[in-house]
């Protein structure tokens, strides 16, 4: 889901994970990725709206009961939630125009494309039930490759 600003993407996901927990998914059973810690505040803002306690997982990722697990797509792999959120895909943050700008030729550039693009892949697939990615305008080019509005 596209949006218009932070904060219409801070409510949104709120609002998406309150209706999650009304259908009887536990905190610890949700998961919340964004690209690097540079995104982590506004993965926290969300879910400190929905007043549910959360833990920001570290390299043990180590999920905690009753806790939302919020995490950088870089420590994805392997875990599995029931509900996943994918936060801040937004233009030059999901591809990172950081890791863009170093590239000296078209195919580094074609390898950090690559990259990318299985990073928020992998954060898309740890959801076995429900899954919410979103940005801000302008979003980033791969959500048209997911087919998100």
């Amino acid at each position: 889901m596209v949006l218009d600003t932070i904060e219409d993407e801070t409510q949104t996901v709120a609002k998406w994970i309150e209706d999650r927990i009304k259908e009887n998914v536990m905190p610890h059973e949700i998961g919340v990725f964004v690209r690097s810690g540079t995104e982590l505040s506004r993965s926290i803002a969300a879910v400190q709206r929905t007043g549910i306690s959360f833990k920001i997982l570290d390299e043990h990722v180590e999920t905690t009961g009753n806790h939302i697990s919020i995490s950088t797509m870089h420590l994805a792999k392997g875990l599995e939630f029931r509900a996943v959120v994918v936060m801040a895909c937004d233009d030059e943050i999901i591809p990172s125009q950081n890791r863009i700008e170093t590239v000296s030729d078209d195919t580094d550039l074609e390898e950090v494309y690559n990259t990318e693009r299985h990073l928020l892949y992998v954060a898309c697939t740890r959801a076995r039930d429900h899954l919410l990615i979103t940005g801000v305008q302008p979003a980033s080019e791969f959500l048209d490759d997911l087919g998100v509005e």
